[in-house]
């Protein structure tokens, strides 16, 4: 696709972005028409319309942050590893973040979208070190390895997660509904806190880009255009994990969407990182409201968790992806 064409697809991306976020508004218990929305916006008038969207809006925001987030985050993390299945989720870097997430509630009755953040990048990261070395053993990471260490590890930690929740029953509630993977609860806070995050990942990113785009054609190539292959990757990797695990310890684990995004918008724009980056954003931003959405439909009054529904819509995506990669080995 020639550069016009991406431009205009992106447009029309960041449109139907837009109209998903009037969606996410006015859709709910308490639905409102766009006339409604509009005059809650422009009135000075304490409406209840006024006071809803007020109460929706710190959601949407965040909603479209955590699915940017988690797009990027894929999006790295299948160029890094040149694994076209690497997700968070998969690799088992949600369910590090969860464990220390689980372990300051339940030990340092931390609480806070900060202390959170920390908590789950440290757990996130250190459980990605843990992955890649049980995958690297022998003859090397391929992409097989990858998942099979991640799905072991995975398991491994949610063993212990259920260990420490058990026996405390307040911890135990909280976890429930947290490990769903929700974006209800979000706040202004949460919005600060996940877009301090989102912007340090994405600045990151864009910096590592050309490199990056380097790297994908082979590691002697891009050595000998002066790449620092090891480097790059290790702060591509950081990038990753700081935007995954942002979401993860605020919203709780969200399956999929940095699986399916970047596939779906490499159709559309290529694999050139400059442009893959801001589609696959975009793009997270709108499947997760669109998940988020579909939940407050599907059983209304009441409603399923974003992350419900994301995994509902990702696993047929991942089989599908699985069969056409044919991965080494299976």
């Amino acid at each position: 696709m020639k550069t016009k064409g991406k431009i205009f697809v992106f447009v029309l991306l960041v449109i139907l972005l837009a109209i998903v976020m009037f969606l996410s508004l006015s859709i709910g218990a308490k639905s409102f028409s766009f006339s409604a929305l509009l005059e809650a916006f422009t009135t000075q008038n304490e409406s209840f319309e006024f006071s809803v969207i007020q109460q929706r809006l710190p959601r949407t925001i965040f909603g479209v942050l955590a699915g940017a987030s988690l797009a990027v985050s894929g999006c790295l993390m299948q160029n890094i590893t040149r694994n076209p299945i690497a997700d968070p989720g998969i690799l088992g870097v949600n369910s590090g973040a969860a464990l220390f997430v689980v372990c300051g509630i339940s030990f340092f009755h931390i609480s806070g979208p900060f202390p959170y953040i920390v908590l789950g990048f440290l757990g996130a990261l250190l459980t990605s070190f843990l992955v890649y070395g049980i995958a690297s053993s022998g003859m090397g990471a391929t992409p097989l390895k990858l998942v099979l260490a991640g799905a072991a590890v995975s398991i491994a930690l949610q063993s212990i997660i259920s260990m420490i929740t058990m026996p405390n029953t307040q911890v135990m509630d909280t976890f429930r509904f947290w490990q769903t993977g929700s974006i209800s609860g979000a706040d202004w806070s949460s919005v600060r806190s996940l877009l301090f995050c989102f912007g340090i990942g994405m600045v990151l990113s864009f910096a590592l880009a050309h490199s990056l785009n380097m790297i994908s054609l082979g590691d002697e190539l891009a050595t000998g255009l002066g790449v620092r292959v090891q480097k790059t990757r290790a702060i591509a990797a950081l990038a990753g994990v700081l935007l995954c695990a942002s979401v993860t310890a605020l919203s709780g684990p969200i399956a999929f969407v940095g699986l399916m995004i970047p596939h779906v918008m490499r159709l559309l724009c290529g694999n050139n990182l400059f442009v893959l980056l801001p589609f696959s954003a975009v793009g997270g931003g709108i499947l997760l409201l669109v998940s988020d959405i579909l939940g407050r439909v599907l059983l209304a009054p009441s409603q399923l968790e974003v992350g419900i529904v994301s995994a509902l819509l990702g696993a047929p995506v991942f089989i599908g992806i699985v069969r056409k990669a044919k991965v080494k080995g299976l």
